[in-house]
Formats: C-alpha cells, structure tokens, sequence
C-alpha cells in the first residue's frame, strides 16, 4: 500500500510583517546606534511618557522578537548578530544618532519613581525616618507596631519617634512593609528602560555591559582633580590652578625657615641669596660688555703693522 504523501504549501508572509522587518532592516543601515532595552514591568502609560521625552532623540520600536531577528539575519552583519542573544519578548529596539552611552544616560535619567509590590527585592535598606506623618490613629498604629516602629500621637497625627529600617537590601518585601510604604509614599524603585546591550553601526562594535552611574562619576571626577592638584603642588607644576597653593607654600615654608634660623639668620640668608643672583647677573653683563669691545683679529692686525712703521 503505497502513502500519499502530504504536501504543505509555503505560508506566505503578511504584507504587514514584511513592511515591518523592512523598516527596522532600514533604521538598522542608517542609525548610528541599535540599543536593546528592557521594558518589562513598566506600566503602559510610563512608557508613552518615556517614549515623548525621547522623541526627539531616538526611534523606539517594539516589533516581536522574530521580527528582529529576520532584520538582522537580512543584513549578513555578522558582528551585528552577537546582540541576537540578548533579545527577549520584553524589550523595545531604540534606534538614534546619539552615542550608545549618551543615549543609555538618557534612559536613566527618564526613569520614574515606583511603588513597592509585596515580594520585591529591596534595591538598598528602606528606611522610615522619624517625624511627623498625615497618618491619623486607627488601623495604622497596629500596622506600625508590627513592623516595630515607635510612635506616638501629636496634634491627632501619628508621629514616628525613631527611623526604622523596614527592609534591608535584597530582601522579599513582606505585604506590612509594602501597604505602609504606599500610605507613606515611600517609593523605593525607578520604572524605565533599562539598556541590556547596544551595536555601533559605524564602529561595528557591541557593548554588553552598559552601566551609567553620573553622579558615581562625577564624584570620581572630583576626586580625580583633587589628586591631581595635590601632586601637581607636590612636585611645584606651576598653573593657573596650581599658582595660588604655591604662593601659600612658599610662605609657609618662609615661616618654617625663620622658626628655625630666626629672624635675623633668615633675612641674612635671603639678602645673601639675592645679593647672589644679582652679582652673577653683573657678572654675564661685564662679559658680555667685554666680548663685544674686543677688536677682531684684522684690526689686531693693523695696528700692529702701524706700530712697526
């Protein structure tokens, strides 16, 4: 008994899709930069916030992940096809002219403050600080014993006596914790595209490791210059930032020299110094003066046969 065996027609490609992979295949030639962003948790209308105030900035996408891969994989970039790894269903695809880290401390500085869900690591030790609250007596006061922060009631609003850490960094947040820090408006976490990695499309290169940290930064900074200028003082760098400290060194060590030698002993020795200098520069005049009277040998010369005759 002979089989028939099935034929399967080829699935044609929706219009739609192929537009799509298209345009993306096109952003992808001509942009400088493709970064990966995570955008998972992010509420719907955070991310329409985010995505205008990056208008002007970059092109976001969120094609399905297959989508992406047909855009790449129609470039034969084979450096381009490292970023495929790191591609998941939760991510938007930015596009920009902007640098990769440019365009990575744009994503940060548009995040937004979040509330705290029941389960969540703490990103750092949440703490509640003493003070007064709008939290008037009732099911509060039980629900802040339980966490083990002291009260007491002023001016009918609850007073908190004593700051309290109410979850330490990298533990499960517990629902007490969550529910008073949203009565409080203590909101722990930041809500925003998070960079996963990026491709340079000039440099052909990939970055997989994208932390921005500005204000870590500027304080390296800072710490840097101030470095910088003690050694450059140390060593006697004279500069515009440097020339004020030097002034102030010479005179204290003027001061350190006169507690040692005494007043006397040390205007001795400056005068001596200076009287020194000025000596050796009267010194190079006087032979100077005298290089330039000395008559050249052809005058040497005649004035000698003239003596003869």
């Amino acid at each position: 008994m002979i089989k028939k065996s099935k034929i399967t027609a080829k699935k044609e490609i929706p219009k739609k899709k192929l537009k799509e992979v298209g345009d993306l295949t096109n952003l992808m030639e001509n942009k400088k930069t493709i970064l990966i962003a995570s955008i998972k948790n992010i509420p719907a209308s955070q991310f329409q916030e985010i995505s205008k105030k990056l208008r002007n900035k970059a092109e976001i996408k969120v094609p399905k992940k297959n989508l992406i891969f047909r855009a790449i994989d129609s470039l034969k970039d084979e450096p381009l096809k490292q970023i495929k790894e790191k591609i998941t269903d939760s991510v938007a695809i930015l596009f920009s002219d902007l640098d990769t880290f440019d365009l990575a401390a744009e994503l940060i500085k548009n995040k937004t403050p979040s509330k705290a869900k029941p389960g969540q690591e703490a990103p750092e030790d949440i703490e509640v600080q003493e003070g007064p609250t709008d939290l008037v007596p009732g099911p509060a006061i039980s629900e802040l014993g339980a966490l083990g922060i002291q009260i007491q009631i002023e001016k009918g609003k609850i007073h908190i006596k004593e700051s309290k850490v109410i979850a330490k960094k990298g533990e499960k947040i517990s629902k007490g914790a969550s529910e008073l820090m949203n009565k409080l408006d203590i909101k722990p976490f930041s809500v925003g595209f998070e960079p996963v990695c990026s491709f340079d499309t000039q440099e052909k290169k990939a970055y997989f490791e994208i932390k921005v940290d500005i204000e870590g930064l500027i304080k390296e900074l800072k710490e840097s210059y101030s470095k910088a200028l003690a050694f450059a003082v140390e060593i006697n760098y004279i500069s515009s930032d440097t020339i004020k400290f030097l002034i102030r060194k010479a005179w204290v060590n003027e001061k350190a020299i006169v507690g040692l030698l005494g007043k006397d002993a040390a205007d001795a020795e400056i005068n001596n110094n200076v009287n020194e200098k000025t000596q050796d520069k009267v010194d190079d005049q006087s032979e100077l003066e005298d290089n330039n009277s000395e008559p050249s040998g052809e005058v040497t010369i005649q004035k000698n046969i003239q003596e003869e005759n």
